[in-house]
């Protein structure tokens, strides 16, 4: 929504806007849907009933589009929205957000290249599904975010928090943070908060690259 003026933002807020707080159901899965969101302020996650456990689908931030669904007639929720952080979200029925699309080209324009990367991280989820071993999943994970930021002298930064990269691997937290430290301890990533560090990104593809081959080895036994 930054492509909008201050004024702009402001009345949409006004009309359209909604607060949750930290921890607060802002839909839940199985219900009527009837508005989707843009995230104003704060984090927003997706949460999925898998088996009667849940299970975190993605961590969304200012900017972003969730509960699409709502832009289907007569739908469901396919997932649950929690609020992550106190939230300040716009909720769009289908009939505005398509008058703030035709309205708004640069935010059109924003929203597409947003479902491009949401289908990015859908086919990223099904790679991981398909490896057996809990680092190939993060190693791999790392290295497409990897080449989505640009090199500092300090190497690729990819800001994540442990919650995040837990969605975006397909893994609980305490396996990812596991998989994280054995990457420390090898020397191919550096953590500084919500920040991981890969000073050698060419290493860390070769670190993949042995992985898969010793998945390839442990496939071909019984």
């Amino acid at each position: 929504m930054q492509e909008l003026g201050h004024g702009d933002r402001q009345r949409l807020f006004e009309r359209f806007g909604r607060t949750f707080a930290s921890g607060a159901s802002i839909y839940d899965e199985g219900e009527s849907a009837e508005h989707c969101y843009l995230i104003q302020t704060g984090r927003v996650r997706l949460v999925k009933r898998i088996r009667g456990a849940e299970r975190s689908l993605t961590v969304l931030k200012p900017g972003d589009l969730f509960g699409e669904d709502a832009l289907l007639p007569k739908t469901s929720r396919s997932a649950s929205a929690v609020a992550l952080t106190e939230a300040q979200v716009l909720a769009l029925d289908r009939k505005t957000f398509g008058v703030l699309l035709s309205t708004n080209p640069e935010v059109a324009s924003r929203l597409v290249e947003q479902l491009v990367r949401r289908l990015r991280n859908a086919e990223e989820q099904v790679e991981n599904a398909m490896l057996r071993d809990h680092p190939s999943r993060v190693v791999n994970t790392l290295l497409r975010l990897a080449g989505g930021v640009e090199p500092t002298t300090d190497g690729h930064v990819v800001a994540i928090s442990p919650l995040e990269l837990s969605s975006r691997v397909g893994l609980d937290v305490d396996a990812v943070k596991k998989a994280v430290q054995q990457l420390r301890d090898g020397g191919y990533v550096r953590i500084a908060e919500e920040r991981i560090i890969i000073p050698d990104l060419a290493a860390l593809k070769q670190l993949y690259q042995l992985l898969g081959m010793k998945e390839d080895v442990r496939g071909g036994f019984p």
